[in-house]
């Protein structure tokens, strides 16, 4: 009996889809995990089956690069062999003489597809009396098992494991459209950021530098919050347009109502995100806005900002509670324990909670908006994330 090691990846949702539009996010999904891989610098062979990919090599690390790729649901490391119930119980039982011991509980779970002559509860009791043979007075218990090992026989081979490395799940990035979204130095856009992709939304970020308005650190840490959301598409670029906001703040402060600063600020910000978005043919803005968080995220004040840009807005944690952010922050690496000084110097004692978009347009006709939208555009710098690695995109002179 001839066994091998690989790597099986699980596919999720997108075996929801119509035939053509599976076939076409498989394609991009095949394309994102080749380049995970060629990322690393690994040899590696891989295998696409319906519901199932192989990949063979350096089992330990493709295992935990895959699990990490948005659209796959969990990667395990396998024994392949042949498909008849002898040749899988007689993997299954070599797996399962590392784990298992006498009076452990145990659970066979056991699936068959296109492959005739028994059933897929026949195949789980044929491994079952033949662990048995080898490890005798294990207890079957399928409610709550210490130990599973799982078998699948298919028309392309017999499948053995007994661990599941959970993955991300979503749709395969660059299959859902273009994003721009407001990257900052705080938890929640940067973990937007990060859901946007896991519904395979290609994101590029805008970072408003508040310049002398802002904490010092502030510039850093949404760089880094970039490098970091480049380690979750490996072998594609994640681009930061850094733009000054500087002038934008003084202009506001010296002329408006301080009141509703932070609505100001955010309009510009759509604003300015869409003029980039328009440059780049994005489909989209996006922010970290959760609702009734701060002042500027209240359903009356959203609405105003809303009106600012006419591309769809998108804000995937509008109702996420705070501790579900952080968790999330935390799990992808964007929560920084220490993170210096990064406050806004322009917030008001008593920011607004209520506007309206007749009241903020007549005081943002006191600003020439139209210029100060070109100049910030004008004033953009290009950073490269890439791998968790970021630099300064150097302008050709």
């Amino acid at each position: 009996m001839e066994t091998d090691t690989a790597v099986m990846v699980r596919i999720g949702e997108l075996w929801l889809k119509s035939e053509p539009v599976k076939k076409q996010f498989m394609t991009v999904l095949m394309r994102n995990i080749r380049a995970a891989l060629d990322a690393k610098n690994l040899d590696y062979k891989l295998e696409e089956y319906r519901g199932r990919i192989l990949i063979y090599g350096d089992v330990e690390r493709i295992a935990a690069i895959a699990s990490r790729i948005f659209g796959v649901v969990d990667a395990s490391i396998c024994k392949t062999c042949g498909n008849s119930q002898e040749e899988i119980a007689a993997t299954a039982v070599c797996l399962v003489g590392r784990k298992l011991s006498s009076g452990m509980r145990f659970a066979v779970r056991a699936r068959r597809q296109h492959v005739k002559g028994f059933t897929s509860q026949e195949l789980a009791r044929t491994v079952a009396d033949a662990i048995w043979e080898r490890i005798p007075d294990f207890v079957v218990d399928l409610d709550n098992p210490e130990y599973e090992i799982f078998v699948e026989a298919r028309e392309y081979g017999g499948l053995v494991y007994d661990d599941r490395i959970v993955g991300q799940g979503g749709l395969p990035l660059g299959t859902s459209g273009r994003a721009m979204i407001l990257l900052s130095a705080g938890i929640d856009s940067p973990v937007a950021a990060w859901l946007m992709m896991r519904r395979g939304v290609v994101v590029s970020g805008v970072f408003m530098d508040g310049g002398r308005w802002a904490g010092p650190a502030t510039k850093d840490l949404a760089l880094d919050n970039a490098r970091i959301l480049s380690t979750w598409c490996p072998g594609r670029d994640f681009t930061v347009r850094v733009v000054n906001m500087e002038p934008f703040f003084t202009a506001m402060t010296e002329t408006c109502d301080r009141h509703y600063t932070c609505i100001f600020c955010k309009r510009f910000m759509m604003r300015t995100a869409g003029a980039l978005a328009e440059q780049g043919k994005y489909d989209a803005i996006a922010s970290g806005e959760n609702l009734g968080q701060v002042a500027s995220q209240t359903i009356q004040n959203m609405r105003v900002i809303t009106a600012s840009e006419e591309r769809p807005i998108l804000r995937p944690i509008l109702t996420y509670d705070k501790e579900e952010t952080i968790a999330i922050a935390r799990r992808i690496g964007t929560f920084h324990e220490s993170p210096g000084d990064s406050g806004c110097r322009a917030v008001p004692k008593k920011p607004a909670t209520r506007s309206s978009t007749d009241l903020i347009a007549a005081e943002e006709e006191k600003l020439d908006l139209v210029r100060l939208i070109e100049e910030a555009c004008a004033s953009a710098e290009t950073w490269i994330a890439c791998n968790g690695k970021i630099s300064k995109k150097q302008l050709n002179t």
